[in-house]
């Protein structure tokens, strides 16, 4: 049971630095002029852009502002909530017996 928890805390933590990556990206989509063929920030799309697609097309942009990115956050945020509690849930549980 120790694993699982382990592993959900693991899992937890790593949707915390996708999330600081993300924001990375929101920010430096203010910045039109940089240069996306940079290995550095060509990863940094890679990793990010497939995930704030799926919200785009839930989300139009408004007046060429791009809102999908606040789903995208909040969905993101309700799994390491989703995530925490249960490998809390798991943890718990395992120091009861």
């Amino acid at each position: 049971m120790e694993i699982i928890a382990t592993f959900l805390q693991v899992l937890t933590q790593t949707l915390e630095i996708y999330s600081l990556i993300l924001i990375l990206r929101v920010l430096l989509s203010w910045f039109p002029n940089l240069d996306w063929s940079n290995p550095v920030l060509s990863s940094i799309s890679s990793i990010t852009d497939p995930y704030l697609n799926a919200f785009r097309g839930i989300i139009p942009a408004i007046g060429g502002l791009d809102l999908s990115p606040i789903l995208a956050f909040v969905v993101l945020n309700l799994m390491q909530q989703l995530l925490g509690s249960a490998a809390l849930s798991v943890f718990s549980t395992a120091i009861s017996y």
